[in-house]
């Protein structure tokens, strides 16, 4: 990927720009070009429009988890009052206890790792 500074059109400051290099089929260029053409823009400015609108929708959908008022209500119901843990949880914790010497703000490091091999 090549790095260009420019400046800004808009406000003359220097800006940094990134060349991104695009394979497509020969009937997709003459599309770009004909849409780019009707909102007064280039191809370039409509590509990267384009894929920052699909971006951000990506964004969007894959990091915001959706609950349902019963879901969300449960989820508020087990954050205020959680169920005391089960034996495993309970054997990790003390194991933390002691590697840390029981203070919460040390961090836990555990044991070194033995490669298998």
């Amino acid at each position: 990927m090549a790095t260009r500074k420019t400046r800004s059109p808009a406000t003359g400051r220097p800006t940094t720009s990134v060349c991104i290099a695009v394979r497509m089929p020969k009937h997709v260029r003459p599309r770009l070009e004909a849409a780019a053409e009707l909102v007064g823009t280039t191809v370039g400015r409509f590509v990267v429009a384009a894929a920052l609108k699909e971006a951000d929708e990506v964004l969007e959908r894959e990091g915001v988890i959706r609950l349902s008022k019963r879901d969300a209500a449960r989820l508020v119901e087990l954050l205020d009052h959680p169920p005391p843990p089960n034996a495993r949880l309970s054997r990790a914790l003390d194991a933390r206890r002691r590697m840390t010497g029981g203070d919460p703000g040390q961090p836990f490091e555990g044991p070194p790792r033995t490669s298998k091999r």
